[in-house]
């Protein structure tokens, strides 16, 4: 595990020990939030550990994935913050040069029951496999441009192989039979999924976090999609979309991305 892997883990497990102390010297004082339900700055973060401390019900956390790229880790986590339900996220943190993280992107969303393969949204597989991160990257990037922002539709077979894949969105069973039979279910329902940007792609090995932005049936919403790359292909994934808070609740301006 790398130092940096390792200090996004010990500060996402504050929230469950309360360690302010240890959150405090974990962060960069310019901290920046983009978790619209907290304040920007790393005296806010600090805060809000202190509540969670002081909360009749101890948070959990339980990570399931960590990865890095470059100066930033991306982790895929299920948190009970205080007993208010179980929720997975995807937590994307930037290191500065010092070593301390200085900036925070993130999608919750509730645990659901598992989808109609009999997923969940974090079951699967584990292991990393040590390939070029390159290679990686360069096919979920073209596949979330080519497939999910519908730049290129007819291109979408040439990224699975075959039927084989195994899906981990709560609504959608495995294959690529699976995601067509839910899009086309959508589509009769008139409920529209639309990605309009792409801000980051990440990748480690053979696995890669596409976080973009969009709507879901109107309303205003980020997507974030891990996906396993076998052989080119991809062969696996999960997700996270949450709906973007009204401008008038935020509780930082820097907005989701």
């Amino acid at each position: 595990m790398t130092k940096q892997i390792a200090n996004a883990l010990a500060l996402i497990e504050t929230f469950a020990t309360g360690d302010a102390e240890k959150a405090a010297s974990l962060l960069a004082e310019g901290y920046v939030q983009h978790n619209l339900a907290y304040g920007t700055g790393r005296d806010a973060f600090v805060g809000s550990v202190k509540w969670l401390a002081s909360a009749p019900v101890k948070t959990t956390v339980n990570n399931v994935r960590a990865f890095e790229d470059g100066d930033r880790v991306f982790l895929h986590t299920v948190y009970n913050f205080a007993g208010a339900g179980e929720q997975v996220a995807f937590d994307v943190f930037r290191f500065d040069a010092d070593g301390l993280i200085a900036e925070h992107w993130d999608n919750l969303a509730d645990v659901a029951p598992a989808n109609p393969s009999g997923h969940t949204q974090t079951d699967g597989t584990l292991e990393k496999v040590a390939v070029d991160r390159e290679e990686t990257r360069k096919v979920v990037a073209g596949f979330v441009g080519d497939v999910l922002r519908g730049e290129n539709p007819e291109a979408l077979q040439s990224y699975y192989d075959g039927d084989a894949y195994i899906q981990h969105n709560t609504a959608i069973a495995d294959g690529l039979s699976g995601l067509g039979a839910a899009l086309a279910a959508m589509a009769e329902q008139g409920i529209q999924m639309v990605y309009d940007e792409t801000h980051f792609v990440l990748a480690d090995g053979n696995y890669a976090l596409a976080a973009s932005s969009g709507s879901f049936g109107g309303a205003p919403t980020t997507y974030y999609d891990l996906f396993r790359v076998e052989n080119g292909k991809i062969a696996e994934h999960w997700d996270v979309m949450e709906t973007v808070a009204d401008r008038d609740t935020w509780a930082n301006d820097n907005g989701k991305f």
